[in-house]
């Protein structure tokens, strides 16, 4: 399985000092969250910030089914998309298989997993809220933000 590459390659113009989280959303259509892991013919990857989002890559893979029809083994159809998908910090599908799952981690990616297709706007959107807040402790460390303690995000503000 080959995978085709589309990136862009202008530098993003706005000058920020947050480190950007890398994304993967499974697509079919290229506006929707709507494909499992295995059968996803595309991912967008998107750069997010909390107050940006842009897309800076279209991973796009060919059919693998075989000319008897049978499906390749397993491995020709995961790993290239696995490999493709280096760099990224989450991947949003419909549903991903145990053995998917088990190398996308092995990655460093972390696979999150939706019940219905969604806009993928929407995926962006939740995205930048989460960031906003406070992150879980291995997105800190993606993004590079400082170790805080647990009883600091929530400690009231005594000086008033």
């Amino acid at each position: 399985m080959t995978a085709r590459r589309l990136r862009l390659i202008e530098p993003e113009t706005t000058m920020t000092s947050e480190t950007p989280l890398k994304i993967a959303i499974a697509t079919n259509d290229m506006e929707h969250l709507d494909a499992h892991f295995g059968s996803a013919r595309k991912f967008a990857i998107y750069e997010v910030t909390t107050t940006s989002a842009r897309v800076v890559e279209v991973l796009e893979f060919d059919d693998v089914t075989a000319q008897s029809g049978q499906h390749n083994d397993i491995d020709d159809r995961i790993t290239p998309k696995v490999e493709a998908l280096a760099g990224c910090a989450l991947l949003f599908v419909l549903a991903i298989g145990g053995p998917s799952a088990a190398k996308v981690v092995r990655a460093g990616i972390h696979p999150i997993k939706r019940k219905a297709p969604e806009p993928i706007a929407e995926v962006l959107a939740q995205t930048q809220t989460m960031l906003k807040g406070s992150p879980p402790p291995f997105l800190r460390k993606v993004l590079g933000r400082p170790k805080t303690d647990f009883a600091a995000d929530y400690a009231e503000d005594v000086s008033e």
